[in-house]
């Protein structure tokens, strides 16, 4: 079968490698050029398909004439979206009606939108998976073609997260794509009504509220810290501090306020809305402390408290 593919990230070189894997002929991919106000620790779709010897386009908007009449003449009798970052028009689904389809890194039809991966972890969500369905003009909305589960664990991050998922993506692509090259694949329906759509994030949404109990405030750090922008607050005097990690602590005995330092022997801790968060892994004016350079920093500090 002869596929246009769009794809970028991890998950679009672990869709790649499992359509080469069964068979199917990459006419060409679409990708992006690499954003440089971003942090690219992925993987380049680019890279992946120059050193295959298959044509890789990059366009600024796939949905113009000019470039859904080069999709046309690649003759593509099914289109995969894996990870890319644009919405098709009708022009492009048109074009394979009823085989294009889209990888979600959600057990659909829950975490429609962006940012499935950090959004399940800011929710405190103990499961989510990888979903093949068809797309529509409508996000995350065509019906089911396959899905697997992937259990979170309590220390996961959104990169150890996204791991799994691309490991699990190609465990699913090896089930559905050989059905989907002979045309046997199923759909199921999605019903909306019992799923839940989330837009984008943005780096100021990493921003910490002390009320929040303790076990929020660990979600939000563990779903953008490192390579994601990072959970922060704010000193007095205006200054940020990134925590890339910390962890709920004991709360027993202590009458620390919302975002006051208290410090625990060696430790560092921050008042929460329901105890206390101990800080492990910060930055403070381009400076990273862990262990205990945290608790060196802090030493004068107590009794201060975060915004």
């Amino acid at each position: 079968m002869r596929a246009v593919v769009f794809a970028y990230h991890d998950m679009g070189i672990a869709g790649l490698e499992a359509l080469r894997r069964n068979g199917f002929e990459i006419a060409a991919i679409f990708s992006h050029d690499d954003d440089p106000g971003e942090n690219c620790w992925f993987g380049s779709v680019k890279e992946w398909g120059r050193s295959a010897g298959i044509d890789v386009f990059c366009p600024v908007d796939v949905n113009i004439p000019a470039e859904v009449g080069r999709i046309a003449a690649l003759r593509p009798e099914a289109i995969f979206s894996f990870y890319y970052r644009r919405m098709f028009g009708r022009e492009i689904l048109n074009l394979t009606p009823g085989r294009a389809f889209n990888l979600h890194g959600s057990l659909l039809p829950a975490y429609r939108g962006r940012a499935p991966v950090n959004w399940v972890l800011v929710n405190g969500e103990e499961r989510t998976g990888v979903t093949l369905h068809l797309m529509t003009e409508k996000p995350d909305a065509g019906g089911i073609v396959g899905q697997r589960a992937v259990a979170i664990s309590e220390t996961d991050t959104a990169r150890t997260l996204y791991g799994k998922l691309c490991r699990e993506a190609g465990v699913l692509l090896d089930e559905v794509l050989p059905l989907i090259r002979e045309g046997r694949e199923t759909v199921m329906p999605q019903d909306l009504s019992q799923g839940s759509y989330f837009g984008g994030r943005k780096p100021e949404d990493g921003r910490i509220d002390w009320r929040w109990p303790s076990r929020r405030i660990y979600n939000l750090i563990r779903a953008v810290t490192d390579p994601y922008p990072g959970a922060f607050a704010f000193f007095a005097d205006g200054r940020k501090i990134f925590v890339w990690w910390a962890t709920p602590a004991s709360a027993a005995g202590q009458n620390t306020g919302p975002g006051e330092i208290r410090l625990d022997g060696a430790e560092v801790d921050v008042g929460t809305g329901d105890g206390l968060l101990r800080l492990q892994d910060v930055e403070v004016d381009g400076r990273r402390m862990r262990g205990g350079a945290v608790r060196e920093y802090f030493k004068d500090k107590e009794g201060i408290v975060l915004t």
